[in-house]
Protein backbone atom coordinates (compact mmCIF):
# COMPACT_ATOMS: atom_id res chain seq x y z
CA UNK A 1 0.00 0.00 0.00
CA UNK A 2 1.07 3.88 -0.69
CA UNK A 3 2.93 5.19 2.38
CA UNK A 4 0.99 8.22 2.41
CA UNK A 5 -2.15 6.52 2.38
CA UNK A 6 -1.16 4.06 5.07
CA UNK A 7 -0.19 7.42 7.11
CA UNK A 8 -3.15 8.46 7.00
CA UNK A 9 -5.72 5.61 8.07
CA UNK A 10 -2.95 5.02 11.13
CA UNK A 11 -3.64 8.65 12.21
CA UNK A 12 -7.37 7.69 11.46
CA UNK A 13 -7.48 4.37 13.58
CA UNK A 14 -5.33 6.54 16.49
CA UNK A 15 -8.44 8.94 16.31
CA UNK A 16 -11.14 6.37 16.84
CA UNK A 17 -9.16 4.33 18.94
CA UNK A 18 -8.81 7.92 21.65
CA UNK A 19 -12.18 8.13 21.26
CA UNK A 20 -13.64 4.35 21.89
CA UNK A 21 -10.69 3.38 24.27
CA UNK A 22 -8.83 3.93 27.51
CA UNK A 23 -5.50 2.76 25.33
CA UNK A 24 -3.57 6.30 25.29
CA UNK A 25 -3.51 7.23 21.77
CA UNK A 26 0.03 8.43 21.63
CA UNK A 27 1.32 4.65 22.70
CA UNK A 28 -1.07 3.90 19.30
CA UNK A 29 0.60 6.58 17.42
CA UNK A 30 4.22 5.56 18.27
CA UNK A 31 3.47 2.09 17.33
CA UNK A 32 1.85 2.27 14.50
CA UNK A 33 4.76 5.04 13.09
CA UNK A 34 6.74 2.23 13.96
CA UNK A 35 4.99 -0.25 12.29
CA UNK A 36 4.95 2.09 9.11
CA UNK A 37 8.74 2.44 9.07
CA UNK A 38 9.38 -1.78 9.24
CA UNK A 39 6.97 -1.69 6.23
CA UNK A 40 8.70 0.92 4.15
CA UNK A 41 11.68 -0.82 4.64
CA UNK A 42 10.76 -4.13 3.81
CA UNK A 43 8.05 -3.91 1.22
CA UNK A 44 9.02 -0.86 -0.73
CA UNK A 45 12.58 -0.38 -0.37
CA UNK A 46 11.81 3.24 1.11
CA UNK A 47 14.85 5.61 3.10
CA UNK A 48 12.66 4.98 6.10
CA UNK A 49 14.31 4.45 9.22
CA UNK A 50 14.07 4.38 12.60
CA UNK A 51 16.47 7.66 12.78
CA UNK A 52 13.75 9.47 10.76
CA UNK A 53 10.84 8.26 12.73
CA UNK A 54 12.68 9.47 16.28
CA UNK A 55 13.74 12.45 14.46
CA UNK A 56 9.75 13.26 14.42
CA UNK A 57 9.66 13.14 18.34
CA UNK A 58 8.58 16.87 19.17
CA UNK A 59 11.56 17.46 21.63
CA UNK A 60 10.63 21.23 21.92
CA UNK A 61 7.33 20.21 22.82
CA UNK A 62 7.92 17.79 25.40
CA UNK A 63 10.46 20.44 26.83
CA UNK A 64 7.56 22.72 27.05
CA UNK A 65 4.58 20.73 28.26
CA UNK A 66 6.87 19.16 30.90
CA UNK A 67 8.67 22.77 32.12
CA UNK A 68 5.16 24.31 32.10
CA UNK A 69 3.48 21.76 33.79
CA UNK A 70 6.09 21.31 36.20
CA UNK A 71 6.11 25.01 37.29
CA UNK A 72 2.86 25.63 37.64
CA UNK A 73 2.34 21.43 39.52
CA UNK A 74 4.70 23.07 41.96
CA UNK A 75 2.31 26.53 42.25
CA UNK A 76 -0.39 24.30 42.93
CA UNK A 77 1.31 21.81 45.08
CA UNK A 78 2.34 24.81 47.35
CA UNK A 79 -1.30 26.51 47.11
CA UNK A 80 -0.75 29.50 45.25
CA UNK A 81 -2.87 28.60 42.34
CA UNK A 82 -5.61 28.03 44.77
CA UNK A 83 -4.93 31.50 46.16
CA UNK A 84 -4.69 33.56 42.44
CA UNK A 85 -7.83 31.46 41.64
CA UNK A 86 -9.86 32.81 45.01
CA UNK A 87 -8.01 36.39 43.82
CA UNK A 88 -9.88 36.03 40.54
CA UNK A 89 -12.90 35.36 41.96
CA UNK A 90 -12.81 38.46 44.05
CA UNK A 91 -11.98 40.71 40.66
CA UNK A 92 -15.17 39.21 39.12
CA UNK A 93 -17.00 40.01 42.63
CA UNK A 94 -17.87 36.62 42.83
CA UNK A 95 -19.30 36.28 39.67
CA UNK A 96 -18.72 32.82 38.01
CA UNK A 97 -19.91 33.69 34.09
CA UNK A 98 -17.24 36.39 34.30
CA UNK A 99 -14.21 34.92 34.95
CA UNK A 100 -14.10 32.76 31.83
CA UNK A 101 -14.70 35.69 29.76
CA UNK A 102 -11.78 37.86 32.27
CA UNK A 103 -9.48 34.72 30.97
CA UNK A 104 -10.51 34.73 27.45
CA UNK A 105 -9.47 38.64 27.18
CA UNK A 106 -6.07 38.38 28.92
CA UNK A 107 -5.04 35.44 26.76
CA UNK A 108 -5.86 37.25 23.48
CA UNK A 109 -4.91 40.63 24.99
CA UNK A 110 -1.26 39.34 26.25
CA UNK A 111 -0.39 37.02 23.29
CA UNK A 112 -1.15 40.30 20.56
CA UNK A 113 1.51 41.86 22.21
CA UNK A 114 4.46 39.31 21.07
CA UNK A 115 4.80 36.43 22.92
CA UNK A 116 1.93 34.51 20.95
CA UNK A 117 -0.18 31.65 21.47
CA UNK A 118 1.53 28.74 22.91
CA UNK A 119 3.13 31.05 25.55
CA UNK A 120 0.01 32.41 26.42
CA UNK A 121 -1.83 29.48 26.86
CA UNK A 122 1.38 27.92 28.90
CA UNK A 123 1.16 30.87 31.59
CA UNK A 124 -2.49 31.05 31.73
CA UNK A 125 -4.02 27.86 31.50
CA UNK A 126 -2.95 26.46 35.06
CA UNK A 127 -4.22 29.64 36.81
CA UNK A 128 -7.48 29.17 34.78
CA UNK A 129 -7.91 25.57 34.84
CA UNK A 130 -7.31 25.67 38.90
CA UNK A 131 -9.35 28.34 38.92
CA UNK A 132 -12.38 26.68 37.13
CA UNK A 133 -12.43 23.43 39.13
CA UNK A 134 -12.63 25.37 42.21
CA UNK A 135 -15.21 27.65 41.77
CA UNK A 136 -16.98 24.80 39.71
CA UNK A 137 -16.79 25.63 36.14
CA UNK A 138 -16.83 23.27 33.45
CA UNK A 139 -13.54 22.92 32.85
CA UNK A 140 -14.31 22.19 29.30
CA UNK A 141 -15.55 26.24 29.08
CA UNK A 142 -12.90 27.38 30.63
CA UNK A 143 -10.34 25.65 28.48
CA UNK A 144 -11.94 26.74 25.13
CA UNK A 145 -12.28 30.66 26.54
CA UNK A 146 -8.65 30.42 27.00
CA UNK A 147 -7.69 28.61 23.93
CA UNK A 148 -9.66 30.37 21.94
CA UNK A 149 -8.21 33.82 23.72
CA UNK A 150 -5.04 32.58 23.02
CA UNK A 151 -5.26 31.64 18.82
CA UNK A 152 -7.39 34.76 18.63
CA UNK A 153 -3.83 36.35 19.16
CA UNK A 154 -1.94 34.06 16.32
CA UNK A 155 -1.20 36.36 13.34
CA UNK A 156 -0.80 39.14 15.19
CA UNK A 157 2.27 40.73 13.33
CA UNK A 158 4.01 40.95 16.31
CA UNK A 159 4.29 37.13 16.75
CA UNK A 160 6.28 34.73 15.44
CA UNK A 161 3.31 32.78 13.61
CA UNK A 162 2.42 36.40 12.49
CA UNK A 163 5.43 36.78 11.25
CA UNK A 164 5.41 33.47 9.09
CA UNK A 165 2.08 34.36 7.68
CA UNK A 166 3.26 37.74 6.80
CA UNK A 167 6.45 36.33 5.12
CA UNK A 168 4.57 33.55 3.07
CA UNK A 169 1.60 36.31 1.76
CA UNK A 170 4.17 39.13 0.93
CA UNK A 171 5.72 36.11 -1.60
CA UNK A 172 2.59 35.84 -3.12
CA UNK A 173 2.06 39.70 -3.34
CA UNK A 174 -0.27 40.20 -0.75
CA UNK A 175 1.69 42.04 1.97
CA UNK A 176 0.08 45.11 3.73
CA UNK A 177 -2.76 43.23 4.61
CA UNK A 178 -1.52 41.81 8.40
CA UNK A 179 -3.31 43.34 10.93
CA UNK A 180 -6.81 42.81 8.45
CA UNK A 181 -6.40 38.94 8.45
CA UNK A 182 -4.96 39.14 12.13
CA UNK A 183 -8.92 41.12 12.66
CA UNK A 184 -10.57 38.44 10.59
CA UNK A 185 -8.64 34.93 12.82
CA UNK A 186 -9.56 37.12 16.03
CA UNK A 187 -12.80 38.10 15.03
CA UNK A 188 -13.67 34.17 14.17
CA UNK A 189 -11.78 33.21 17.87
CA UNK A 190 -14.22 35.32 19.28
CA UNK A 191 -17.33 34.21 17.99
CA UNK A 192 -16.11 30.19 18.73
CA UNK A 193 -16.07 31.24 22.13
CA UNK A 194 -19.11 32.69 22.33
CA UNK A 195 -20.08 29.50 20.55
CA UNK A 196 -18.51 27.65 23.58
CA UNK A 197 -19.56 29.84 26.34
CA UNK A 198 -23.55 28.87 25.23
CA UNK A 199 -23.19 25.35 24.80
CA UNK A 200 -21.41 25.18 27.99
CA UNK A 201 -24.05 27.46 30.48
CA UNK A 202 -21.86 30.54 30.45
CA UNK A 203 -24.63 32.61 30.19
CA UNK A 204 -26.39 30.95 33.14
CA UNK A 205 -23.21 31.54 35.24
CA UNK A 206 -23.88 34.70 35.02
CA UNK A 207 -26.70 34.77 37.02
CA UNK A 208 -24.58 32.61 39.52
CA UNK A 209 -22.54 34.54 42.25
CA UNK A 210 -21.57 31.53 44.80
CA UNK A 211 -20.25 28.35 43.59
CA UNK A 212 -19.78 24.84 45.80
CA UNK A 213 -16.05 23.97 46.28
CA UNK A 214 -16.47 20.27 46.30
CA UNK A 215 -18.47 16.98 45.68
CA UNK A 216 -18.84 17.24 41.71
CA UNK A 217 -17.78 20.41 39.46
CA UNK A 218 -19.58 20.92 36.05
CA UNK A 219 -19.66 17.06 35.63
CA UNK A 220 -16.39 16.15 36.20
CA UNK A 221 -15.24 13.53 39.14
CA UNK A 222 -13.40 15.19 41.61
CA UNK A 223 -12.05 12.77 44.03
CA UNK A 224 -10.33 15.21 46.29
CA UNK A 225 -12.21 18.18 48.00
CA UNK A 226 -10.93 21.29 47.68
CA UNK A 227 -10.79 24.18 49.98
CA UNK A 228 -13.75 25.77 50.99
CA UNK A 229 -13.74 29.89 51.42
CA UNK A 230 -15.62 29.49 54.92
CA UNK A 231 -12.98 26.44 55.92
CA UNK A 232 -10.01 27.79 55.01
CA UNK A 233 -7.37 28.69 57.75
CA UNK A 234 -5.12 31.05 55.95
CA UNK A 235 -5.97 32.72 52.07
CA UNK A 236 -3.13 35.06 52.62
CA UNK A 237 0.04 35.01 50.42
CA UNK A 238 3.07 33.75 52.11
CA UNK A 239 6.45 34.36 51.60
CA UNK A 240 6.47 30.93 49.44
CA UNK A 241 3.41 32.21 47.81
CA UNK A 242 4.54 35.28 46.78
CA UNK A 243 8.20 34.41 45.83
CA UNK A 244 6.38 31.65 43.44
CA UNK A 245 4.49 34.66 41.73
CA UNK A 246 7.87 36.45 41.41
CA UNK A 247 8.87 33.59 39.42
CA UNK A 248 5.79 32.94 37.34
CA UNK A 249 6.11 37.00 36.68
CA UNK A 250 9.80 36.99 35.54
CA UNK A 251 8.89 34.27 33.65
CA UNK A 252 6.15 36.31 31.82
CA UNK A 253 8.38 39.09 31.32
CA UNK A 254 11.12 37.31 30.22
CA UNK A 255 8.63 35.42 27.38
CA UNK A 256 7.45 38.98 26.62
CA UNK A 257 9.63 41.02 26.36
CA UNK A 258 12.82 39.07 25.60
CA UNK A 259 11.76 35.93 24.00
CA UNK A 260 12.86 33.25 26.63
CA UNK A 261 11.89 30.08 25.44
CA UNK A 262 9.17 29.15 27.81
CA UNK A 263 9.68 25.90 28.60
CA UNK A 264 13.04 25.90 29.41
CA UNK A 265 12.19 29.18 31.29
CA UNK A 266 10.11 27.16 33.18
CA UNK A 267 12.56 24.87 33.49
CA UNK A 268 14.72 27.39 35.47
CA UNK A 269 11.92 28.44 37.83
CA UNK A 270 11.02 25.19 38.84
CA UNK A 271 14.61 24.59 39.73
CA UNK A 272 14.11 27.59 41.94
CA UNK A 273 11.51 26.69 43.91
CA UNK A 274 12.87 23.43 43.79
CA UNK A 275 16.52 24.79 45.25
CA UNK A 276 14.62 27.01 48.27
CA UNK A 277 12.14 23.79 48.70
CA UNK A 278 9.31 26.39 48.34
CA UNK A 279 7.04 23.10 46.72
CA UNK A 280 7.47 19.36 47.51
CA UNK A 281 9.16 18.20 44.60
CA UNK A 282 8.50 14.60 44.89
CA UNK A 283 4.61 15.85 45.18
CA UNK A 284 5.09 17.76 41.86
CA UNK A 285 6.81 15.32 39.84
CA UNK A 286 3.69 12.65 40.81
CA UNK A 287 1.20 15.22 39.64
CA UNK A 288 2.61 16.00 36.47
CA UNK A 289 0.38 14.78 33.59
CA UNK A 290 2.52 12.00 32.53
CA UNK A 291 -0.37 10.44 30.32
CA UNK A 292 -1.17 14.08 28.27
CA UNK A 293 2.61 14.55 27.53
CA UNK A 294 3.25 10.74 25.75
CA UNK A 295 -0.34 11.27 24.49
CA UNK A 296 0.45 14.56 22.63
CA UNK A 297 3.84 13.75 21.78
CA UNK A 298 3.09 10.38 20.42
CA UNK A 299 0.76 11.45 17.91
CA UNK A 300 2.81 14.07 17.25
CA UNK A 301 5.00 11.65 16.18
CA UNK A 302 2.64 9.84 13.97
CA UNK A 303 2.02 12.87 12.18
CA UNK A 304 5.53 14.16 11.41
CA UNK A 305 5.81 11.17 9.28
CA UNK A 306 2.21 11.78 7.88
CA UNK A 307 4.64 14.52 6.38
CA UNK A 308 7.48 12.80 5.54
CA UNK A 309 5.51 10.16 3.34
CA UNK A 310 3.78 12.80 1.63
CA UNK A 311 0.47 12.29 3.07
CA UNK A 312 -0.17 15.47 4.39
CA UNK A 313 0.22 16.56 0.76
CA UNK A 314 -2.22 14.43 -0.86
CA UNK A 315 -4.81 15.34 1.44
CA UNK A 316 -4.31 18.94 0.80
CA UNK A 317 -4.14 18.22 -2.99
CA UNK A 318 -7.62 17.21 -3.11
CA UNK A 319 -8.79 20.46 -3.08
CA UNK A 320 -8.30 21.03 -6.63
CA UNK A 321 -10.87 18.46 -7.73
CA UNK A 322 -13.89 19.36 -5.27
CA UNK A 323 -13.80 23.35 -5.27
CA UNK A 324 -15.02 26.37 -7.55
CA UNK A 325 -14.79 30.11 -7.34
CA UNK A 326 -17.99 29.55 -4.84
CA UNK A 327 -17.06 27.24 -2.27
CA UNK A 328 -13.53 27.04 -2.32
CA UNK A 329 -12.96 29.53 0.62
CA UNK A 330 -15.23 27.05 2.67
CA UNK A 331 -13.65 24.00 1.50
CA UNK A 332 -10.31 25.50 1.81
CA UNK A 333 -11.11 26.45 5.08
CA UNK A 334 -12.46 22.93 6.06
CA UNK A 335 -9.50 21.03 4.54
CA UNK A 336 -7.17 23.25 6.54
CA UNK A 337 -8.36 23.08 9.57
CA UNK A 338 -9.09 18.87 9.08
CA UNK A 339 -4.96 18.74 8.83
CA UNK A 340 -4.35 21.13 11.55
CA UNK A 341 -6.70 19.36 14.08
CA UNK A 342 -3.47 16.36 14.42
CA UNK A 343 -0.61 18.88 13.07
CA UNK A 344 1.24 22.35 13.62
CA UNK A 345 -0.57 25.36 11.66
CA UNK A 346 2.45 27.57 11.81
CA UNK A 347 5.12 24.78 10.97
CA UNK A 348 2.73 22.65 8.74
CA UNK A 349 -0.67 24.35 7.49
CA UNK A 350 0.25 27.55 6.76
CA UNK A 351 3.73 26.69 4.51
CA UNK A 352 1.96 23.54 3.02
CA UNK A 353 -1.29 25.78 2.45
CA UNK A 354 -0.45 29.45 1.68
CA UNK A 355 1.27 29.46 -1.44
CA UNK A 356 -0.72 26.86 -2.87
CA UNK A 357 -3.29 30.34 -2.48
CA UNK A 358 -2.10 31.94 -5.57
CA UNK A 359 -2.03 29.28 -8.26
CA UNK A 360 -5.80 27.92 -6.79
CA UNK A 361 -6.77 31.95 -7.73
CA UNK A 362 -5.16 31.67 -10.72
CA UNK A 363 -7.34 28.30 -12.38
CA UNK A 364 -10.43 29.58 -10.88
CA UNK A 365 -11.47 32.51 -12.07
CA UNK A 366 -13.54 34.73 -9.90
CA UNK A 367 -11.36 34.03 -6.57
CA UNK A 368 -9.74 36.19 -4.42
CA UNK A 369 -6.26 35.55 -3.38
CA UNK A 370 -6.77 37.42 -0.12
CA UNK A 371 -10.19 35.93 0.06
CA UNK A 372 -8.51 32.23 -0.04
CA UNK A 373 -5.63 32.85 2.46
CA UNK A 374 -7.52 34.26 4.83
CA UNK A 375 -9.63 30.96 4.56
CA UNK A 376 -6.62 29.27 5.34
CA UNK A 377 -5.73 30.99 8.34
CA UNK A 378 -9.19 31.13 9.84
CA UNK A 379 -9.65 26.95 8.98
CA UNK A 380 -6.00 26.27 10.43
CA UNK A 381 -5.98 28.58 13.33
CA UNK A 382 -9.82 27.56 14.73
CA UNK A 383 -9.02 24.16 15.32
CA UNK A 384 -6.29 24.07 17.36
CA UNK A 385 -7.78 23.79 20.75
CA UNK A 386 -8.02 20.40 19.64
CA UNK A 387 -5.70 18.36 22.11
CA UNK A 388 -3.41 17.30 19.38
CA UNK A 389 -2.37 20.72 18.69
CA UNK A 390 -0.28 22.52 21.19
CA UNK A 391 -2.94 25.32 22.39
CA UNK A 392 -5.47 22.52 23.58
CA UNK A 393 -2.75 20.11 24.91
CA UNK A 394 -1.59 23.18 27.19
CA UNK A 395 -5.33 23.54 28.45
CA UNK A 396 -5.70 19.74 29.44
CA UNK A 397 -2.07 19.35 30.53
CA UNK A 398 -3.02 22.63 32.54
CA UNK A 399 -6.26 21.14 34.01
CA UNK A 400 -5.75 19.91 37.82
CA UNK A 401 -5.67 16.39 39.01
CA UNK A 402 -9.28 15.92 40.10
CA UNK A 403 -10.32 16.71 36.34
CA UNK A 404 -11.02 13.62 34.13
CA UNK A 405 -8.42 14.44 31.60
CA UNK A 406 -9.03 11.59 29.23
CA UNK A 407 -13.00 12.89 29.22
CA UNK A 408 -12.10 16.54 28.68
CA UNK A 409 -9.14 15.30 26.08
CA UNK A 410 -12.33 13.54 24.35
CA UNK A 411 -14.21 16.95 24.31
CA UNK A 412 -11.81 19.10 23.03
CA UNK A 413 -10.64 16.85 20.55
CA UNK A 414 -13.96 16.53 19.53
CA UNK A 415 -14.62 20.26 19.72
CA UNK A 416 -11.58 20.64 16.98
CA UNK A 417 -13.83 18.98 14.67
CA UNK A 418 -16.57 21.09 15.66
CA UNK A 419 -14.25 24.19 14.64
CA UNK A 420 -13.18 22.85 11.16
CA UNK A 421 -17.04 22.89 9.71
CA UNK A 422 -17.05 26.12 12.00
CA UNK A 423 -14.08 27.51 10.03
CA UNK A 424 -15.63 26.51 6.93
CA UNK A 425 -18.84 28.52 7.71
CA UNK A 426 -17.39 31.29 8.85
CA UNK A 427 -15.44 31.99 5.78
CA UNK A 428 -18.02 30.68 2.83
CA UNK A 429 -20.08 33.55 5.20
CA UNK A 430 -17.16 36.00 5.29
CA UNK A 431 -15.07 35.64 2.31
CA UNK A 432 -17.13 34.38 -0.36
CA UNK A 433 -20.69 35.97 0.43
CA UNK A 434 -20.22 38.91 1.81
CA UNK A 435 -16.30 39.63 0.36
CA UNK A 436 -16.13 42.85 -1.37
CA UNK A 437 -12.09 42.74 -1.98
Amino acid sequence: MDLAWLSLLALIAVVIISCTSRVNPGLVAIALAWGIVLYAGTQTGNKLDIKTLIGGFPAELFLTLLGVTLLFTQAEVNGTLARVAAGAQQLCRGNRGLIPVMFFLFAAALGTVGPGNIAVAGLIAPVAMAAAVRMNISPLLMAMMVGHGAIASTVSPLTAAGIVASGILQEMGLSGHQWEVFAYNAGANALAALLGFSLCGGWQLLFSRTAPMYEKAAGYDVTAKLVNDNAAADRHLQLAHWITLTVITGLVVGVIGFQVHIGLGAFAGAVILSVFQLADEKEAFQKVPWSVIVMVCGVSMLTALLDKTGGTQRFAGIINHVSTPGTATAILAFTTGLVSVYSSTTGVVLPAFLPMVKELAAVQTGSDPLALASSVLVGGNLVDMSPLSTIGALCLAGAPATVNRRRLFNQLLAWGFVMAFFGALISWVCFSLLWRG
